[in-house]
């Protein structure tokens, strides 16, 4: 392990990842080949974001070798069942133009997003769907699978009832909401915490702490909120960017280290910037 990956089962994840969730067309092609160009590694998307296609053919047309690409992404609502998991994954990597994933999650929990874990009339239980992926990892199609948005109650049934180790869980990781118990969690069970909306869409931008520790570093708010999420043991991050000044931005975050204090400061839970946060998110693009 060094500074710019995590370890996770013996495998060696780059920490800092790009997030495509809201990117289309064009722009995420953009987006995802200039990332690459500046360094990345790790490149996340879904089934649910339509932009699969965009995102292979970012992959494609950069000078970096599939095989040096740690990607992921996500089950749709819609492909839970045994045969639907099978078929949708396929499509996937069709619109990927790869043979291969290196992770895929199970998107929500089997209820009406977010967090309400009753099963939705015609979802299948947890398990079927869990034992679909695994038999995709069997195939050579899949190399690890995991869930996102699970609590720790869902995330130790889906351990419990998977045969292949759940690699991550993907979540909303920021000052404002570090789910404290839930990474405690994954540490003991080597998980890895990915953690998406590390900017809690864009609300730490103009956040006093954060601006006054990144003075001292010459880094931005972002930046510093970015090195504190990945400063915890066992999380990634996958901040999402466009720009090329934003991406090199983003990434650039392995060259100074955060006080324990500063740690500590940082770190304010708050549900009203967290929703002020997630109704942001929401606001015509």
């Amino acid at each position: 392990m060094t500074d710019d990956t995590v370890t996770v089962g013996g495998v060696d994840v780059p920490a800092v990842g790009l997030g495509t969730w809201r990117l289309r067309g064009d722009d995420c092609r953009r987006a995802v080949e200039t990332a690459l160009d500046l360094g990345y590694r790790h490149v996340d998307t879904a089934q649910a974001y339509g932009n699969e296609r965009a995102v292979g053919a970012g992959i494609r047309e950069s000078d970096v070798d599939r095989e040096d690409v740690f990607l992921a992404t996500k089950l749709d609502g819609d492909s839970r069942r045994r045969e639907t998991v099978q078929r949708s994954v396929r499509e996937s990597l069709d619109r990927l133009g790869t043979d291969y994933l290196d992770l895929l999650l199970i998107h929500w929990p089997n209820g009406r997003p977010p967090f309400v874990p009753v099963r939705l009339p015609g979802r299948p239980p947890l398990a079927e769907t869990l034992e679909a992926m695994n038999e995709l990892v069997d195939e050579g199609l899949v190399r690890h699978i995991g869930v996102s948005n699970f609590d720790i109650r869902l995330l130790d049934r889906a351990r419990r009832q998977s045969d292949a180790p759940i690699f991550a869980n993907q979540v909303q990781f920021h000052p404002y909401w570090d789910q404290r118990r839930l990474l405690s969690y994954c540490r003991r069970h080597d998980v890895l915490l990915t953690a998406y909306s590390p900017l809690c869409h864009g609300g730490v931008l103009d956040d006093d702490v954060l601006v006054g520790i990144g003075r001292r570093y010459d880094k931005t708010a972002a930046q510093v909120a970015i090195r504190w999420a990945i400063q915890h043991d066992g999380v990634g991050a996958i901040p999402k960017a466009t720009s090329r000044d934003h991406l090199a931005a983003n990434l650039d975050v392995f060259d100074f280290e955060l006080t324990e204090s500063e740690m500590t400061r940082i770190r304010r839970p708050s549900k009203l910037r967290t929703f002020g946060g997630f109704a942001r998110s929401r606001l015509p693009v």
